[in-house]
């Protein structure tokens, strides 16, 4: 087990559901409503680049699970699925600050993912059990 690399795969993990969850949300507000897709296509009316980061958001989705079962061989279960918390926070704040998605701080969320976080850093601040093979 090597916790080094469970949590550089678990980042790696929450870094590109993060970019998934964008690239979704941006996709989304530029296509049709889902029911109205194939008279848009008729139409020439869809986004190609909508399409494309939504495209990529689904690589990005397949290659984070892939990460994190990669993270599981080496971390615990509560520590690596505490750790994919951060995408929560780390969507929200991205999302708060880049101006394309419209999106706004307030209080309640801010201290949502303030407390979040404070979880994420208390459950993985102790040191695991040292687990004893029994032969």
């Amino acid at each position: 087990m090597s916790l080094r690399r469970g949590f550089t795969f678990a980042s790696a993990s929450v870094v590109l559901v993060s970019g998934a969850q964008l690239g979704m949300r941006w996709s989304m507000t530029r296509l049709p409503e889902p029911t109205h897709w194939l008279d848009a296509l008729r139409h020439g009316e869809v986004s190609l680049a909508a399409v494309a980061v939504v495209s990529g958001a689904i690589v990005a989705y397949a290659l984070s699970m892939l990460c994190w079962l990669l993270a599981l061989r080496d971390l615990p279960l509560g520590r690596a699925y505490s750790l994919l918390s951060i995408s929560y926070a780390l969507v929200y704040l991205l999302a708060a600050s880049l101006p394309m998605f419209h999106e706004s701080f307030t209080l309640s969320k801010t201290l949502g993912v303030t407390l979040v976080i404070l979880g994420v850093l208390t459950i993985n601040s102790r040191r695991p059990p040292s687990s004893r093979n029994c032969a």
